[in-house]
Formats: structure tokens, C-alpha cells, sequence
């Protein structure tokens, strides 16, 4: 094995068993050939990608990055000979990367996890649920759930969800504190935000009368960095929060979250996207997730 596929494929076993014995066992070749391929591919980097020790290998950062990449070209490799073998048909196969916001990502995207392992049993789904803003291309994720307008002309996008956004707070916080009648009420409310956003949050409103948009500055003792943790603290009667209706809808249909203000309610939308890298040649296991989640979605 002298060219660079070859060597990836040595390198990328030796870093799975983290073991030049184990590598070179299962790919027929002595520890010593294995290691040997391991170095040439660090001389040719100019880099080291592997810590050796008595006991173990480490990967150094340099190394978990060629990992990353080194697997997914192996991947692609295949998938292109299934396509030519295939006459062009092939099964979505591989590791697939998705990041989605946590409350999307709960109750959306994982209750369709079973569904969709089965219709392509070949694919391993590594699933980050996380609300802050991520890179695609620098976290290598093959798939990102957001919501926003796609600022990347780099990346592609496809729609699968408009949720319009929404004031509510639990029955036994109104109660307490008294339902707002107007925006300017809201100065004596306790509005709970989001952390990865601006210090200060305004709420956009639209005057009923006039047909005027305006916002209001709001204000509270709590911040969080994600969605299901301030919906239950607005469950639990906290304070008033603003998000996308899908967030919250079972809660409102059943009574544990009242919407308010809602003749002042601006109809802005929150917009959710399946967001890609724009490969010409998009390999099939994001095309197969993409297309699931806008089918099931």
C-alpha cells in the first residue's frame, strides 16, 4: 500500500483500535509495516498524528483532524463504486453528522431517529443537539437544523418548517403577577431570554390600531442557553418567555402555557432549515436525511 488511500486506510485503522498490532491483524500486515506507513504519511504531512507510548496510540489534534476528513473520503470512495457497480443506485451508508437546536432536535428530530435507522440500516447517525451557533464547515457536520436566515452562500438550505413566535406564560403566573394588556405592561413582568443573544432583548410588537411596528425592551432574572430549559421554567410559572409556536403548542392546546398579548403579536415567522455544505455531488446519506425530514417534518 504506497499511495495515499492506502495509507488512509492504515491510518484510519490504527486510530480506531489505537493499536499497530490490532491494525496490522486485521489488515494482514505485521506492526512493523503498519508503522511504518503511520510515519510515512506523518513525513509526507510534516506533521505527527499519532503520540506513540508502550501501552497505547493518541491521536494529536493533527491527527483527529486527518481522522475526520480521512474517513469521510474513504466513504465517498465507496459510495462511488456502489454507484458505478449499482448502474447508480446505491444505499445511504456511512457516518452522518447532524447538529439541531435542542428543543427542534427533542421534539422533532429524534422521535424519527428509529424510523429512519431502519429505512437505511447502513448509516450511523452521530447526533449533537446544542443551541449555539455552530460553523458547519469547521465542526464537519453534514447536516445543521436552525432556524434564521442562511447567511453562508456557501451552504445550501432546504425549509422544513414555519413556526410563528408566540408570548406565554403559565396560568399560575398570571395569576400572580396579572396578565399584560399592552407591551408597556411589561416593564413590572419577569421576561426570561436567551443568553446567546445580545445582554439586552427587545420584543418586536405590531400596534393594533395603526398597524405599527414597534419593539419594547424587556427584562428578567433569568437567561438560559436553550430552548427546553426555559420552557420549563416558563412551565413552572417563572416568567413570561418568546419563542416559535412548536416549541410550546402541546402545552398551549392542554392549558399549561396561555398566550398573551397576542393582538400585538407582530406574525413574525421562525423560519427552520436543514442546512448543507453545497457539494455538487451531495453524497446520499445527507440527501436520504434531508429528503426524510422534509417528508416526515
Amino acid at each position: 500500500m504506497d499511495n495515499t488511500v492506502g495509507e488512509m486506510e492504515v491510518f484510519v485503522h490504527t486510530a480506531r483500535l489505537q493499536s499497530f498490532s490490532a491494525a496490522g491483524r486485521l489488515l494482514r500486515m505485521s506492526p512493523s509495516a503498519v508503522s511504518k506507513l503511520v510515519s510515512r504519511l506523518e513525513e509526507r504531512l510534516k506533521t505527527r498524528l499519532v503520540v506513540r507510548t508502550t501501552r497505547s496510540l493518541q491521536l494529536t489534534p493533527e491527527g483527529e483532524v486527518y481522522l475526520e476528513r480521512a474517513q469521510r473520503i474513504l466513504e465517498d470512495i465507496k459510495e462511488a463504486e456502489q454507484i458505478v457497480s449499482t448502474g447508480g443506485e446505491v444505499a445511504p451508508r456511512g457516518r452522518l453528522r447532524v447538529s439541531a437546536s435542542v428543543a427542534f432536535g427533542v421534539r422533532h428530530v429524534v422521535p424519527l431517529v428509529p424510523e429512519f435507522l431502519a429505512r437505511y440500516p447502513n448509516v450511523q447517525l452521530d447526533l449533537s443537539l446544542t443551541d449555539g451557533m455552530i460553523d458547519i464547515v469547521e465542526e464537519r457536520a453534514d447536516v445543521a437544523i436552525r432556524s434564521g436566515n442562511l447567511r453562508d452562500t456557501s451552504l445550501k438550505a432546504r425549509k422544513l418548517m414555519d413556526s410563528r413566535r408566540v408570548v406565554v406564560a403559565a396560568p399560575g403566573y398570571l395569576e400572580r403577577m396579572g396578565n399584560p394588556e399592552k407591551p408597556a405592561d411589561l416593564h413590572r413582568h419577569n421576561c426570561m431570554t436567551f443568553n446567546f443573544r445580545q445582554t439586552w432583548e427587545e420584543w418586536p410588537f405590531r400596534d393594533p390600531a395603526t398597524g405599527q411596528s414597534f419593539s419594547k425592551a424587556v427584562h428578567g432574572n433569568v437567561e438560559v442557553n436553550n430552548g427546553p430549559t426555559i420552557r420549563s421554567l416558563c412551565l413552572a410559572g417563572v416568567g413570561l418567555i418568546r419563542v416559535g409556536r412548536f416549541h410550546v403548542q402541546e402545552y398551549i392546546d392542554d392549558g399549561r402555557l396561555v398566550p398573551v398579548l397576542e393582538a400585538f403579536n407582530p406574525g413574525d415567522i421562525e423560519h427552520i432549515h436543514a442546512v448543507y455544505p453545497g457539494h455538487p455531488h451531495l453524497a446520499s446519506r445527507i440527501r436520504a436525511l434531508i429528503d426524510f425530514l422534509a417528508e416526515r417534518i
